[in-house]
């Protein structure tokens, strides 16, 4: 899909170089995804402390049950 964007200039220079990438497409396609992996990495761990903990649960007898 084609799209015009007004980018700063300066990050986008910036990304393109750290970024390793050969094109600014690429580079600015991989600060997405980078973008949206973190963002899903801190809703996970948003819910550490939050879930309950089965304390009865062996996850050690999990490795070995037969499925």
């Amino acid at each position: 899909m084609a799209t015009n964007l007004a980018l700063d200039q300066d990050l986008l220079e910036r990304a393109y170089r750290v970024s390793g990438e050969s094109t600014k497409k690429a580079a600015v396609t991989r600060a997405l995804q980078e973008f949206i992996a973190r963002r899903e990495q801190r809703r996970v761990a948003e819910l550490f402390g939050k879930l309950d903990w089965d304390t009865s649960f062996d996850h050690k007898a999990e490795r070995t049950r037969k499925r």
